[in-house]
């Protein structure tokens, strides 16, 4: 299985908030999986974006020390192992993660540590995200320049025939899309554009069509999430057109009232048009989902087997890796 579109703050086991907390003598709202589980799981009334993106504050304040952001980041890893994910791009923002002291390098730094101890089995990649906001653009800026440098690091040694796993691949912006708008952040991107940096952008999820056209007018290889085309049909024939995957997420898309019901979500009407869908799951532990679950969601809509294969195919094709890598995930994934 593959996964594009996971936040590792929002995935982050909750026998890890836990641990962790534990260790850091940080109190929390209740001392047992059972207890804690509700103040890190997207509510039954959830009322939209900004309500579920509450959910992220607790494992923020646990993910503050190089200790905790690599043993994080090894326990999320073989959890995802477990449950038989072969290759997935874990984002989130480094710039999130500095409130006691750490640099924006030392935390990247960390978490790629605890992820490349999880191999063999597995293969993380990480997707760096500047964050939508008003007053952070020194702290966006510095995570695109530390993506440009892990970037050019990797691609040297990939080049020197050096096997490359757990490396970062790519930018990404995050945050509340309907408070801060896409075009807002076109200066960040143009810089990451000059810098040969990849980049994925969330839009098209709190809000409509014209943050998606936004975020194709900077660049963007891929958009994260994009279901709201389906309120503009000649930006859903331009998406088919130019192939651009989208990275949905049906479950979470649900608890944010994008959409009413599994049945009325686009994932696999545009997948059927033809679109390069493909499916994620956002953020675990808020989401309560794994990628197994997405699919089984799927199987009751009507997937088939062949859609589901051509389904895991788009996101290898998406993939922020190279062509030959590309070959071997097949190998492991469509076998």
């Amino acid at each position: 299985m593959i996964d594009l579109h996971m936040h590792f703050d929002g995935s982050l086991p909750v026998e890890t908030v836990l641990r962790l907390a534990g260790e850091q003598n940080i109190a929390l709202p209740a001392d047992t999986e059972e207890g804690l589980t509700p103040y890190l799981k997207a509510p039954a009334d959830c009322r939209d974006l900004n309500d579920y993106l509450s959910r992220f504050d607790l494992p923020l304040k646990v993910l503050q020390t190089r200790e905790a952001l690599e043993s994080g980041a090894r326990d999320l890893g073989q959890q995802l192992k477990s449950q038989g994910i072969v290759y997935a791009e874990m984002r989130f923002a480094p710039q999130l993660h500095t409130q006691m002291g750490l640099t924006q390098r030392e935390v990247v730094q960390a978490v790629l540590d605890g992820l490349c101890s999880c191999a063999p089995g597995i293969w993380i990649n990480l997707i760096l995200c500047c964050m939508r906001g008003g007053e952070n653009q020194e702290e966006n800026a510095e995570t695109i320049e530390i993506a440009a440098d892990e970037i050019e690091s990797a691609r040297k040694r990939l080049k020197s025939g050096e096997v490359c796993f757990s490396r970062v691949v790519a930018a990404d912006l995050a945050g509340a899309e309907a408070i801060f708008p896409t075009g807002d952040f076109a200066k960040i991107f143009s810089a990451a554009r000059e810098r040969s940096i990849p980049y994925t952008i969330h839009a098209g999820e709190a809000d409509g069509p014209e943050s998606i056209r936004a975020a194709l007018a900077m660049g963007a290889y891929r958009i994260g999430h994009g279901v709201r085309c389906v309120d503009d049909e000649k930006l859903v024939e331009e998406l088919k057109e130019g192939q651009i995957p989208l990275e949905c997420c049906l479950t979470s898309n649900l608890q944010t009232r994008a959409f009413a019901s599994a049945g009325e979500h686009p994932l696999l009407p545009l997948y059927r048009r033809g679109l390069a869908v493909t499916v994620n799951t956002d953020n675990m532990t808020v989401s309560q989902t794994t990628i197994a679950n997405e699919f089984a969601v799927l199987k009751e809509l009507g997937m088939t087997e062949e859609e589901r294969r051509g389904l895991l195919e788009n996101s290898i094709r998406a993939s922020f890796v190279t062509d030959q890598e590309k070959q071997i995930l097949r190998k492991r994934i469509l076998k």
